[in-house]
């Protein structure tokens, strides 16, 4: 486990090898000042400036390189009012379609990455423009069924594969299996495939929305909210209307019809009035056939696991916080691993003190973004007296399941416990609470260091088990 003090004096180190003139104009001023030098005088100053200034790089590339959590964070400014269950994503745009184009559902049935592989290392890599570059974007082959026409005809159904670049903050909608895509009849499809009537191009932002990654409401004219997540055939009506009028504003994840154009917020009005004559059932968080689409194992990341645990941290009273994505923007800066994004969190302290919420740019691993429309939470450690929080992404990834957690019974019994985040939660606390490193997603109560934490870890699985249980009775 990485502290920032141990971070700041590397980089320090570095930075005075970097900048090794300064000591070295140091040194000569004063040489020449023992001799009796006039100009003695001019390299002291450039020296002592030298070595002021050093400092001020050096914590600013901490800042960026060891993303702390601090009361410099918080956010003062609400314009966006976030509910606990709200969250915005702004992801990069499209680039432009025809007008003739259709805007429908695709069903993502197969997916598998193709190549992503960044060159620049771990570095920081920024570029100028709105879109997101070939080089971070990863290439992945899709098969889609695409509903052509109204989804309840399946005559108007027709199948297709390809090669897509699917932004990192849109692969939640490929693990998710909903897509929004253009068929554009004006330009030519497979000529291998007559039953393609057009060329097939996923509107990615569109998808994320569709998928459920970003919460959707929409304010009637009467001033009620509604709640559009994850109800696609609603929010397709609602998309096509909009790209119709070149596009509507969306304040935070809520469309208010009260400040749209009459015809338009009309048109909105007979969607929500049909909705509500024939109710749309939600769409399952993700559709059925996921694993044939699970990009999250070819993906760069942290490796997921109980996490590691420093042991003055520990003995110091340092704990694990659970806080959730309420925001993220993308940047035009990518590091290899993930793309560097503007975020707003809420922040839950472990004292019980009220939640709060934070402004960081972040890098947010791709493994994490792909399962994005599952869940938003995150692990933080909270430095020992509660004024800083770091993001654990290898407890996170765990937490969020992008890879199974087991726990191996004294016996050699295997206790799968992937879909249960609460026995996970605990038992990442309890092993922290206790000093108890294991990286690994698998927690194997066998080995000599774990004995005395057998029994409290067997209580925490046995005991959430009895819950569940009892709820479903």
């Amino acid at each position: 486990m990485r502290s920032y003090g141990r971070v700041v004096i590397g980089n320090l180190g570095c930075a005075v090898i970097l900048c090794f003139p300064v000591p070295l104009a140091l040194l000569v001023g004063y040489s020449a000042w023992r001799a009796g030098e006039d100009w003695a005088w001019i390299a002291l100053a450039i020296g002592g400036v030298g070595l002021v200034a050093i400092p001020l790089p050096t914590l600013r590339f901490t800042r960026r390189a060891f993303p702390r959590i601090t009361r410099r964070d918080r956010l003062k400014d609400r314009s966006v009012p976030y509910g606990d269950d709200t969250f915005v994503l702004w992801a990069p745009r499209s680039e432009p379609s025809s007008v003739q184009a259709r805007l429908v559902r695709a069903d993502v049935l197969e997916a598998s990455l193709v190549r992503y592989d960044p060159e620049g290392g771990a570095g920081f890599t920024t570029y100028g423009g709105g879109l997101s570059p070939d080089e971070f974007t990863p290439l992945v082959r899709m098969w889609l069924r695409v509903h052509d026409g109204d989804e309840a005809e399946v005559a108007d159904r027709f199948e297709t594969t390809g090669e897509w670049r699917v932004p990192s903050l849109c692969l939640s909608a490929v693990t998710a299996g909903r897509l929004a895509v253009l068929v554009d009849p004006g330009r030519p499809a497979d000529p291998a495939d007559p039953r393609v009537p057009g060329r097939v191009t996923p509107h990615w932002p569109r998808s994320a929305l569709l998928a459920g990654t970003r919460t959707c409401r929409v304010i009637d004219l009467d001033g009620r909210p509604t709640d559009v997540t994850r109800r696609p055939v609603r929010q397709l009506r609602q998309m096509r209307i909009s790209r119709e009028a070149g596009g509507i504003e969306m304040t935070g994840d809520t469309t208010d019809l009260r400040r749209l154009d009459p015809a338009v917020a009309a048109r909105y009005t007979a969607v929500a009035e049909q909705d509500r004559a024939a109710p749309e059932d939600r769409a399952p968080v993700t559709e059925p056939g996921e694993e044939s689409r699970w990009l999250v194992d070819s993906l760069p990341g942290e490796a997921a696991g109980f996490g590691p645990v420093g042991r003055r941290w520990s003995r110091r009273g340092g704990v694990l916080v659970r806080a959730r994505f309420l925001q993220m923007t993308a940047t035009n800066t990518f590091q290899s691993h993930g793309p560097v994004l503007d975020t707003v969190l809420r922040i839950h302290p472990a004292d019980g003190t009220p939640a709060f919420d934070a402004a960081r740019r972040l890098t947010v691993p791709m493994n994490y973004l792909a399962v994005l429309h599952r869940t938003r939470e995150v692990v933080l450690y909270a430095a020992p007296n509660g004024s800083s929080f770091v993001v654990d992404w290898a407890r996170t990834n765990l937490l969020a399941g992008t890879t199974a957690a087991t726990v191996i019974t004294p016996e050699g019994q295997e206790l799968p416990v992937t879909e249960r985040p609460d026995v996970i939660w605990a038992l990442m606390n309890l092993l922290a609470s206790r000093g108890i490193s294991n990286p690994a997603p698998v927690l194997d109560l066998r080995k000599r260091r774990m004995s005395a934490a057998s029994g409290a870890v067997m209580d925490a699985v046995r005991g959430s088990a009895s819950e569940v249980g009892a709820g479903r009775g």
